[in-house]
């Protein structure tokens, strides 16, 4: 059974936690899909994912490409990635539903503690997660550090 973990953002900006989030799944040999509501949004990040520096690369892809089913980390609005993840990560407001997060390793949501609708979707996803009884664990960086705040 996954876990869900909520990053509450409130130092760093939300490509930074992403790419540290990325690295960390690929240690472990996960798959990843990054999950947002926006394709614009996500073309952006593509472009600053591919303009890191050569120690922080991460490979990745923009869904709808021809090897999409190979990506390591797969950049998409769908809810079905093809690349098989162990991980999806959810940006800008994009969903987790509990069946998902039961079939998965783990499961993350970046919200901006400085954008209302943001923490608003945030909390609606915690509750709806821990009325499912699906674990969870609230991570903020509100002192300049990563610190679990709670858990389900």
């Amino acid at each position: 059974m996954g876990e869900a973990y909520f990053y509450h953002l409130t130092h760093k900006p939300m490509e930074e936690t992403l790419a540290m989030l990325l690295a960390k799944s690929l240690e472990r040999g996960w798959r990843v899909a990054v999950r947002g509501t926006d394709r614009d949004r996500l073309d952006r990040l593509d472009r600053h994912l591919w303009l890191g520096d050569e120690a922080g690369f991460l490979p990745h892809g923009l869904a709808g490409g021809a090897h999409d089913t190979r990506q390591p980390v797969l950049l998409t609005t769908a809810k079905q990635a093809p690349n098989a993840p162990q991980c999806v990560i959810a940006i800008h407001g994009a969903d987790l539903d509990p069946e998902e997060i039961n079939g998965l390793e783990r499961c993350c949501l970046l919200f901006d503690g400085g954008d209302e609708a943001a923490m608003t979707h945030a909390r609606d996803q915690w509750r709806t997660l821990k009325t499912a009884g699906c674990s969870a664990q609230y991570w903020s960086e509100e002192t300049g550090r990563w610190e679990m705040k709670a858990r389900t």
